[in-house]
């Protein structure tokens, strides 16, 4: 009778903890559930040859446990005699193309400066193993996926094209050409590392000027920040065309190069981020700022690593009303964090030669996954006793106003875009030439007067930027408790509500006066 109440009572206390570790992630998960989402999970259960392995995901939401195996985040793919993988530079047509669609004579509207003198910086983890990416560089890696099944991509797409793909029938995935699990060092982007120094060495925001301090003392900046274009080569970037005549000159000398491929004290990285202004009136205008990353390394409960996928988007948005910063929203995985403009931490620096003249707000990347945060240390997040935690510290120091691609986008005519008499397909990809026979791309994006042949129809590509979720029968995949090893990539910048009155992504909107801390677990 004895054994009988200790098994009886172990079996209870077992089906009470299987339920509460199935039904917590339903409870705290954001995006609900819906009938046809229930039909996707079922298939994707279905996918695994193994029918104890299909029971055992059904009823106790173990799902590939004969797949689990460490998942480190650096991996054996180490550069061979010293050599650096660098990526091959790509035309400026075609797959990675970045002129501007269709070459249209549209009017270019000057940045504020107060858009920059309130530009955030950026503190990439100390221990980060994926730093940012060029998306320009990114899909060169990178196939197309149509409803599970690899296309033809013999045309040619990038970024100056990429919304074409939206005329496929589908679900659209962009498909890494390489196994991520080899690690292959483009996910890695060390080429991107913005500086190397960090902590009471580092430079201070005071000192960082945009250009090489080897440039003679004449050779003096013209405009306060660089926009992206593809350099010719990753020993001088085409970044010289904005500068002061002696500048160029002195670039021009042997041996003269700017920094950007390589570690830069001064914050910057070739990787752009992508500046999207966005007015929505009564003198209130968001500057989102969008960073991206090839990879997302999902966090570790218990030794287990969740939530990789391929490509990711961060972002933090800075509100303006009449000019004056008001608060600011900080990206963290499903919901965010909204903070009042004095709860920030700042740093003066430099702008237009005036020193301490810019008030710069500083934020923390946490690693692996990106997400932003006020302050660095442990930010614990769905479950209790920190089990799943990101973590952040004052590492390489990312000035993202040194290299970016800059737009105005207006929202409200955006919604009311219908292509008319869009053409037929031309090819598997629904890819023409690039010739005026291209689907029309919509106007409510357009470049700054300062990157006025900056690509636009990335911005408009529907589709996801990395893979798709891994099936159960995948090797590479496992779900313990509704939680996957490998999630799908995400979509692009246009669909993290850029027109929302609130500052937070998420409905409700509660404003942080206070930084320390970025809340609660739950």
């Amino acid at each position: 009778m004895y054994w009988i109440d200790r098994i009886v009572i172990a079996t209870i206390a077992f089906a009470v903890l299987v339920y509460v570790l199935w039904a917590a992630p339903r409870y705290l998960d954001p995006t609900g559930s819906d009938p046809v989402k229930q039909e996707r999970d079922r298939q994707w259960v279905n996918t695994s040859p193994y029918f104890v392995d299909r029971q055992a995901c059904r009823w106790l939401t173990l799902c590939g446990l004969h797949h689990l195996r460490a998942d480190p985040a650096s991996r054996d793919y180490r550069h061979k005699h010293g050599q650096h993988w660098l990526p091959t530079p790509t035309p400026d047509v075609g797959r990675g193309g970045g002129g501007a669609d269709g070459d249209k004579p549209t009017p270019r509207r000057e940045i504020p400066d107060y858009v920059f003198k309130h530009a955030p910086l950026v503190h990439l983890y100390s221990g980060e193993q994926f730093w940012p990416s060029d998306m320009r560089d990114h899909i060169t890696h990178m196939d197309v996926q149509l409803n599970s099944t690899l296309l033809d991509d013999d045309a040619p797409w990038g970024l100056g094209n990429m919304s074409r793909l939206n005329d496929l029938n589908g679900s659209v995935f962009l498909y890494s050409k390489n196994d991520v699990e080899s690690r292959p060092a483009w996910l890695h982007s060390r080429y991107n590392i913005p500086s190397t120094s960090s902590g009471p060495g580092a430079p201070d925001a005071d000192d960082r000027q945009p250009v090489a301090a080897a440039l003679p003392e004449e050779a003096a900046i013209t405009t306060p920040h660089h926009p992206h274009t593809r350099p010719p080569s990753y020993g001088q970037s085409r970044v010289v065309d904005h500068l002061a005549p002696a500048a160029q000159k002195a670039l021009a000398a042997p041996g003269a190069a700017l920094q950007g491929h390589k570690p830069d004290a001064q914050g910057y990285s070739a990787a752009p981020a992508v500046l999207v202004l966005v007015d929505k009136g009564e003198g209130v205008l968001d500057a989102f700022w969008f960073f991206f990353y090839s990879y997302n390394l999902g966090q570790t409960v218990l030794s287990m690593r969740f939530g990789n996928h391929i490509a990711d988007w961060e972002h933090c948005m800075v509100r303006f009303k009449d000019g004056a910063p008001q608060g600011m929203y900080l990206s963290e995985h499903e919901g965010g964090q909204a903070y009042a403009w004095e709860a920030m931490e700042k740093r003066n620096a430099s702008f237009r030669g005036v020193p301490d003249a810019a008030e710069r707000p500083v934020i923390y990347s946490a690693i692996g996954s990106h997400a932003m945060y006020a302050t660095p240390g442990d930010h614990a997040y769905i479950l209790p006793f920190k089990m799943l935690k990101d973590v952040t510290d004052q590492g390489p120091l990312w000035d993202p106003s040194l290299n970016h691609y800059a737009y105005f986008y207006d929202y409200q005519s955006d919604d009311d875009f219908q292509p008319d008499n869009a053409p037929e397909l031309q090819s598997s990809l629904g890819l023409g030439s690039g010739s005026e026979s291209d689907p029309p791309v919509p106007d409510s994006l357009t470049p700054a007067a300062s990157n006025p042949d900056a690509p636009t129809s990335w911005f408009h590509f529907r589709g996801r930027w990395g893979d798709g979720v891994y099936p159960l029968a995948d090797v590479r995949q496992w779900r313990l408790f509704g939680q996957y090893h490998y999630v799908s990539g995400p979509q692009g910048p246009k669909f993290k509500n850029l027109g929302r009155k609130k500052m937070c992504l998420a409905k409700k909107c509660r404003i942080r006066h206070e930084r320390d801390g970025s809340g609660t677990w739950y």
